[in-house]
């Protein structure tokens, strides 16, 4: 099943390249957009380029942190003679003792001094570039892994908070009507108390007419303070934030979107809180919900 990726990885490999010895390393982390990195040596600059392109094409979000060396072979090891240099080299060197027979001898050191006598082998920049590039897409491989298994971790916490978030909707869905019925009763006894008697010998008002108008005020308040919609909101929002989490990829802005519209929902729960269960429910869930945007800070 895919997964959401996360933003945070590390991955690194060594490898040997017609150069010598090279390393390779990419580390990332959260960010807003893609803010890609590269500290290449210089031998291997000319191929920034191309690894810039291969990154920006794995990877969509996130700080990168790209580092390429190599450790360059020792020159014994790539240097040879060249047979012409050491033929004409003897050739001069016998001309001179035919002339001066008393000349000394030369020296290794000497020989190999002369111009041409040791030649380096053209270097196989095909060959190097093949090399760093099948490195570069095998450090990306296990990035992505590495990736990918911290965000089936991040995944499985946001599906447990949107469990949590559903059994507060669910437990304050059953409890609405209890709950409504008790705000109202409250707020009609202390109207009655409070309007009831001014309200009839200030405008000879019969008490039913009173308890009428009381009744009236009681139930477009309830109106007012009803949390039905906010709940089926958040449990609508809910369930598209476990359709974007299963469908995995790069969910990352799509899931901080949800999050803004779960809190608005959470707010205005609050706000129209008339009970302590629903104010402790309200903090409760936007308890959940920053948990659960914390979290999708570090998702691709």
């Amino acid at each position: 099943m895919p997964v959401p990726v996360s933003m945070t990885g590390f991955a690194g490999t060594s490898f040997a390249t017609p150069m010598g010895q090279a390393a390779i390393e990419i580390r990332s982390v959260n960010s807003r957009f893609l803010d890609l990195t590269l500290k290449i040596a210089d031998d291997l600059r000319a191929f920034e380029p191309q690894i810039r392109e291969r990154i920006s094409a794995r990877l969509a979000r996130g700080k990168v942190e790209c580092r390429l060396s190599v450790q360059r072979a020792a020159a014994a090891e790539s240097t040879r003679l060249n047979p012409a240099a050491l033929a004409g080299l003897q050739r001069l060197v016998d001309e001179v003792r035919q002339l001066l027979p008393q000349a000394a001898p030369l020296a290794v050191a000497d020989v190999l001094a002369w111009p041409g006598v040791l030649e380096t082998p053209p270097l196989d920049a095909d060959a190097l570039r093949a090399s760093v590039l099948a490195a570069l897409e095998e450090v990306l491989d296990r990035l992505q892994e590495s990736r990918a298994r911290e965000g089936a971790a991040i995944a499985d916490g946001l599906r447990s908070r949107c469990d949590g978030i559903a059994a507060i909707v669910e437990q304050l869905r059953v409890r609405l009507p209890e709950l409504r019925a008790a705000v109202e009763r409250k707020l009609s006894e202390r109207l009655n108390q409070a309007l009831g008697a001014p309200l009839a010998s200030a405008a000879a008002l019969s008490r039913e007419e009173v308890t009428e108008r009381i009744r009236q005020e009681v139930t477009l308040y309830g109106l007012r303070a009803d949390v039905d919609e906010e709940l089926s909101r958040l449990a609508t929002h809910v369930a598209e934030v476990r359709r974007v989490v299963d469908a995995g990829g790069a969910v990352g802005r799509r899931l901080d979107f949800l999050m803004q519209e779960l809190n608005r929902e959470a707010n205005t729960l609050g706000s129209k809180a008339t009970a302590i269960d629903l104010a402790q429910s309200a903090i409760e869930l936007k308890l959940l919900i920053e948990q659960m945007r914390e979290q999708i800070q570090n998702l691709e």
